[in-house]
């Protein structure tokens, strides 16, 4: 996306705009059982973005589009008695090849990653992360916060992980090479503050190819991570330093306080997927707008299309 591009200008709309020139996926809707979730489905399905299939308790479901006035006469619906099931029954459809990205309905996002994460789940060699994808009104660029949903106090193996994570997902939905800063509570390397030493330790890792994809930098504060002229004035000169697009936080708790700052403090919205298992998976909250739902579906559209073009590319 271009640095002159604003929320008039739709940065989620882009995406959404793209998402609708690729093959949709089929989505395993997980337990989809209130208006919120079904709200969504519709919206994308009507979209032309996902081909949902509903799984969880069809009775629960068809009253809950109902009472909500919405039609899902469309959709196929694979029954399941409870979450548990549901979630059990939707990693068993991924196996059987029968869906392509996974979406959170109105269970517990605990409830959906046990069965990702069991044994025989949807683990990969790569440690699952979350990345938001956060439209800050007036503010020129997505910002593409990781991870501040899943993993709690990464060691710097994890993240190197997350970060990988987020740029091969930047660059698999057309973005191009982000521009990675990694997030302390300063700008310098110190003992004191663990983080500012992973920080570096990230970034020669990127030197020596251990991550691949991305220009790398940090540590760095918030503010000259995001802001030329903090970052001027604390005389910090990088390609990254003042327009970071990935921001790579040192623990969910710094994560999820900096997400839920922008997002009800600067009225940003926040788009989530959740990757490094065998499919990306959709994780939406009952506060997120209709707007970011359609973001979220969007992006893990975009990102399966790219996936599914690669396998080929690979089978060929």
């Amino acid at each position: 996306m271009d640095s002159g591009e604003s929320r008039t200008q739709g940065k989620y709309e882009r995406l959404i705009a793209a998402a609708k020139q690729v093959p949709s996926a089929v989505t395993l809707v997980v337990h989809p059982c209130d208006e919120s979730s079904l709200k969504g489905v519709c919206e994308a399905a009507s979209a032309g973005i996902i081909k949902p299939v509903l799984v969880g308790p069809a009775g629960k479901i068809k009253t809950a589009a109902a009472q909500s006035n919405l039609d899902i006469s469309r959709f196929e619906i694979v029954d399941a008695p409870h979450s548990e099931a549901a979630a059990a029954k939707a990693v068993e459809l991924i196996h059987e090849a029968k869906g392509e990205l996974l979406m959170k309905g109105s269970l517990h996002t605990d409830e959906l990653m046990r069965s990702v994460t069991a044994k025989t789940g949807l683990r990969t060699d790569r440690r699952i992360s979350h990345v938001f994808a956060i439209d800050v009104p007036n503010y020129a660029q997505t910002l593409w916060i990781t991870d501040a949903a899943i993993n709690i106090f990464p060691d710097l193996d994890t993240k190197r992980d997350i970060v990988q994570n987020a740029i091969d997902l930047y660059a698999g939905i057309g973005l191009g090479e982000p521009r990675v800063g990694i997030l302390s509570a300063v700008e310098t390397v110190t003992a004191k503050i663990p983080s500012t030493i992973e920080a570096a330790a990230l970034c020669k890792m990127a030197d020596r190819g251990q991550i691949t994809g991305a220009v790398l930098d940090g540590p760095l504060a918030f503010d000259n991570a995001v802001d030329p002229e903090a970052a001027r004035i604390k005389g910090i000169k990088s390609p990254v330093a003042g327009q970071a697009q990935i921001l790579l936080v040192p623990d969910l708790e710094a994560g999820n306080m900096l997400a839920k700052n922008l997002t009800f403090m600067a009225k940003a919205d926040s788009a989530g997927i959740v990757l490094g298992a065998r499919v990306p998976i959709i994780l939406t909250s009952r506060a997120d707008s209709l707007r970011a739902r359609l973001a979220s579906c969007a992006i893990s559209v975009l990102y399966a299309d790219s996936r599914r073009r690669k396998a080929t590319v690979a089978a060929a």
